[in-house]
This record gives structure tokens, C-alpha cells and sequence, in this order.
């Protein structure tokens, strides 16, 4: 017969794991002898492996119970479906993995691939870094309200950086984001975006994409958060134009007039 160190020994465990399987019905506690001792005999060390060999192979302790009182068929079937569970866990680890790489480069963090393409794309026409933290921080917010429709999105902003007013928009804006408020840029910047808008809603372009009203004024925030954003919006206001996140024509007879 063999004390319990005996028998973690022989079955290649430790005695806190045997007292372990003890407490939660894995492995039956056998009758103390009259000193006070366990012992335990040989169908104890078999179990005992037989327990080890199935965690040690990943199988959750939940589940091997059911497998040791299982006969071959329902042995087989239960392996089967631990199997496939944990293909199913070490497909979710890969996409953490992945989540987690990406996140290294600190701009994936809450951000699509589709979003991070189109910020990349900036970088490469030379916009400046200062004017695409503030572009990534909006987008992070429409990303996460439209997800659906992002992809969609930045399909629409690529096609838009094939109009040379475009990319002189950007390098405009990102010229100008830490300029002081009179700076002449502002005024051109001005003008590229009314000749945009104007071509748009010439040829029909109307943006579809549904913003609630706080949700829009949140956006415009980040525009208005420097001198020149302020600036750049208050001479649109004075030409016509109403809003940031979605600039809209203002009727003549309304030009000025303020909000109702």
C-alpha cells in the first residue's frame, strides 16, 4: 500500500495536486489506516495518471471526470469535441495576437485597418503628424459609431485624394493647424474646400451618412479646437456654408441670420 507522496510520485504528479483531486471528487479518498495515513493501492496510481495524462493534454478538469467514467465511444466523442473547442480557443488567441501586434504601432488601437490604410496614405502625401492625430481621433469616434459602414467610408476618401483640390487640402490643412488665426493659408484653405463642395453638390454628391446632432457637434469640436479651425469655419459661416462633419449649403435669405 502507499502514502500519498508515494503515489504522486509513481504517477508523476505533486501531493497538492493529489489533495487537489481529492477535493473535487476526481480522485476517491481512500480509508485512513490506524496510524492516521491515506493509502492508496494500485488502481489509485492508475487513475491518478490517467487523470494527469488527460490535463496535461489541456482537458478542462470540468470535462475529465465524464471521460474517465466514459466507455471508448463516449470517450472518443468527448476528446472530439474538447478538440474542437480548443481549435475554436486557439483561433481566438491568434486574432488577440494579432490585435496585439497591431496595437505596437499605437495607432490600430481602436481603429480598423481600412482607417489606419487611409492615415498611412496621408503620411505618404506629407501631411503632417500634428493634423493626423487630430483626424485619427475623429475617426476612432465615426468608426466606432458607423462600423459597419467604415470600410465603405475610407473606400469613398481614397477615390476623393485623386482630386488634386483634395490632396492641396490636406497639405493645406496640415500646414496650417498650428498657424496663428490670420494666417493667409486659412483663407485658401477656404476656397479649395468651397470649390470641393461646390463640384459636389454641382454633380449630386451628397454625403448619406447619418449623424444625430451632438454626435456631429462633438466631431466639429476638433475642428474648432485651434485658432485656425475656428477661423476657417466662421468664413464658410460668412459665405454660405453651415457645419463641419457635414458642410451644408445655407439659403441665401438665412445667410447670417444665426442659429434659430
Amino acid at each position: 500500500m502507499l502514502t500519498i507522496s508515494r503515489l504522486a510520485a509513481y504517477a508523476g504528479a505533486t501531493v497538492r495536486a493529489v489533495r487537489h483531486y481529492h477535493k473535487i471528487g476526481l480522485l476517491p479518498e481512500p480509508e485512513r489506516d490506524r496510524s492516521g495515513y491515506r493509502t492508496y493501492d494500485a488502481a489509485a496510481v492508475v487513475r491518478l495518471i490517467r487523470i494527469r495524462t488527460l490535463a496535461d493534454a489541456g482537458v478542462p478538469l470540468a470535462r475529465v471526470q465524464e471521460l474517465l467514467d466514459a466507455d471508448q465511444e463516449e470517450f472518443a466523442d468527448g476528446i472530439q469535441e474538447i478538440d474542437k473547442d480548443l481549435r475554436a480557443e486557439i483561433r481566438r488567441l491568434r486574432g488577440t495576437r494579432e490585435r496585439l501586434a497591431r496595437l505596437a504601432a499605437g495607432e490600430h488601437l481602436a481603429l480598423p485597418r481600412s482607417v489606419v490604410d487611409y492615415l498611412d496614405r496621408l503620411r505618404e502625401l506629407g501631411v503632417r503628424e500634428r493634423y493626423i492625430e487630430l483626424e485619427r481621433d475623429a475617426w476612432i469616434m465615426v468608426a466606432a459609431r458607423i462600423p459597419h459602414e467604415i470600410d465603405a467610408v475610407m473606400a469613398d476618401k481614397h477615390e476623393q485624394l485623386g482630386d488634386p483640390d483634395m490632396t492641396r487640402l490636406y497639405s493645406l490643412i496640415s500646414e496650417a493647424v498650428d498657424c496663428p488665426a490670420d494666417d493667409p493659408r486659412v483663407v485658401e484653405i477656404a476656397d479649395t474646400l468651397e470649390r470641393l463642395m461646390v463640384r459636389a453638390s454641382a454633380a449630386g454628391e451628397v454625403d448619406d451618412i447619418s449623424f444625430d446632432k451632438p454626435f456631429a457637434d462633438l466631431l466639429d469640436a476638433l475642428v474648432v479646437s485651434t485658432p485656425p479651425g475656428r477661423r476657417l469655419v466662421a468664413i464658410l459661416e460668412e459665405r454660405g456654408w453651415k457645419g463641419w462633419t457635414r458642410i451644408e449649403r445655407v439659403p441665401a435669405d438665412r445667410i447670417g441670420t444665426g442659429p434659430d
